[in-house]
């Protein structure tokens, strides 16, 4: 995480306490030729664009006042829409039972992604049924887990 991304959470975790939001993600990108930086956020029973505008309001001031990015920037704060990381303890649990999309650093049972039934993850593995078998996958190992998308 960039000195940037650590100080806006230090900055943005307070205002999400206090409504009961969860922070997700935060991205500090260029994209052509301006920044761009994103504060994903969630709840229970999901996020709404009023919460979104509540944040990026209070994060703003925030900003204004540290002034943590020394050129011009957008903010967006956000949610993280369907197909977003499961990252926290709060988001494994929340998912326990539901089919998740790992994806791996290195190839493991000879893949690198494995989609299966989220039962468990720890600071040592995350542990999924596949094919009706129960399967540890190390922590280190993993690049990223997201709901699994079914159409």
């Amino acid at each position: 995480m960039s000195k940037i991304t650590k100080k806006v959470e230090e900055l943005v975790k307070p205002i999400l306490e206090r409504y009961g939001f969860d922070l997700v993600d935060i991205e500090f990108k260029k994209e052509g030729k301006s920044h761009f930086l994103r504060v994903y956020i969630d709840k229970p029973g999901g996020i709404t664009i009023d919460d979104c505008q509540l944040v990026s309001e209070e994060l703003s001031e925030k900003l204004d006042i540290v002034d943590p990015i020394p050129f011009s920037y957008y903010l967006e704060v956000s949610s993280p829409g369907v197909d977003r990381p499961l990252v926290t303890d709060r988001d494994f649990i929340r998912n326990k039972g539901k089919v998740v999309d790992v994806f791996l650093n290195q190839p493991f049972l000879n893949r690198t992604r494995i989609t299966g039934e989220l039962v468990e993850k720890n600071e040592k593995s995350l542990i999924l049924i596949v094919d009706k078998e129960k399967i540890v996958i190390p922590v280190e190992n993993i690049k990223k887990v997201k709901l699994a998308i079914r159409f």
